[in-house]
């Protein structure tokens, strides 16, 4: 009695990782991320102001650190920060920094994030986010390279490079007069849209490889890939969490299987063909660990969806079509 086991998958990705592109942490065989890598190093070589245009979880902040390396700035500080995580007074201390006695609380002098990176880049995510008010101050900032800290009475200088990165359509929000023109313009010098991956499913291969190499390492495994079930179950989705939800798939899978290859049942409940409302989950722990992670995730949220999705890591839609795949009651 013989055995046979079509290997085709493996050794399609095999030449695939052998004819990829890769810049930094970055992977791709996809025709759209080759044309940003062949123009990264005169981006790099320049001092000009980028915007990274692309969805959540696209790799805007791994494209941004790919560009600083490669700079002439590489041995200084490279510092992101999310704009849109912080209102705009928390925004601005983060930012300039503050003095001494500037508010309550303001024990001793903090310096900025202009000045941690001086002489290096600083990357402004999501910064589609911010108010108009704090706009004004931003754009004042990389107007005259200059910027006074709160409660300070004297300018300091600036020498940064600035990576704008945001998941909106800015030219959109220009237009609806929700995003000063001005400032739009001084952080558009050049602009890359970065693609989802449901516009590059050729990278899923070498993603997943990539990802099973990383989690080897950290957890100290020896998981040799991926069986082909599995790879086409992947190749059928459309990520609307991109490169961050597919990661989070590998992670998953890795929880439940300890050595040899990640099989079908390994994969999180709601991506299996067979789960579905009819099914309980009583009898499948894979799918009951997932409905156990989601009720988890809201109840830590008050049961806001949204929250609870950012907490796992995955798109809103995706939450939802988890939910509806496991059947839950919500």
């Amino acid at each position: 009695m013989e055995t046979f086991r079509d290997h085709s998958l493996v050794e399609q990705l095999r030449k695939e990782l052998t004819t990829a592109f890769r810049v930094e942490d970055i992977i791709s065989n996809s025709d759209a991320m080759k044309k940003i890598f062949s123009i990264l190093p005169q981006v790099a070589d320049s001092d000009s102001s980028v915007l990274i245009e692309g969805e959540t979880g696209t790799g805007k902040e791994l494209l941004a650190r790919a560009i600083h390396n490669m700079s002439p700035r590489k041995n200084k500080p490279f510092i992101a920060i999310n704009c849109g995580a912080l209102p705009d007074t928390l925004l601005e201390s983060e930012l300039f920094g503050y003095k001494k006695g500037a508010f309550t609380h303001a024990v001793k002098d903090k310096p900025g994030k202009f000045s941690l990176a001086d002489g290096g880049t600083l990357l402004l995510d999501e910064i589609g986010d911010t108010s108009p008010a704090f706009q004004v101050s931003l754009l004042r900032v990389l107007q005259e390279h200059e910027f006074t800290p709160l409660g300070g009475l004297e300018k300091e200088k600036t020498n940064v490079r600035i990576i704008a990165a945001t998941n909106t359509d800015l030219s959109n929000l220009v237009a609806r007069q929700t995003f000063r023109q001005d400032l739009y313009y001084r952080i558009n010098v050049i602009r890359i849209f970065l693609p989802p991956l449901r516009q590059r499913m050729e990278d899923i291969p070498l993603l997943v490889d990539q990802f099973v190499r990383k989690l080897n390492m950290r957890q100290g495994k020896s998981i040799h890939g991926v069986d082909a079930p599995v790879l086409q179950t992947l190749m059928s989705q459309n990520f609307p969490g991109n490169i961050r939800e597919l990661e989070n798939i590998i992670e998953h899978a890795f929880v439940l299987c300890s050595e040899g290859h990640i099989k079908i049942n390994h994969l999180p409940g709601w991506l299996l063909p067979d789960s579905g409302p009819d099914d309980d989950g009583n009898n499948d722990p894979v799918k009951a660990a997932q409905i156990k992670r989601i009720n988890d995730a809201l109840s830590r949220h008050n049961f806001s969806r949204s929250a609870a999705a950012k907490d796992l890591g995955i798109h809103k839609s995706t939450l939802f079509r988890q939910i509806k795949k496991l059947g839950m009651a919500l």
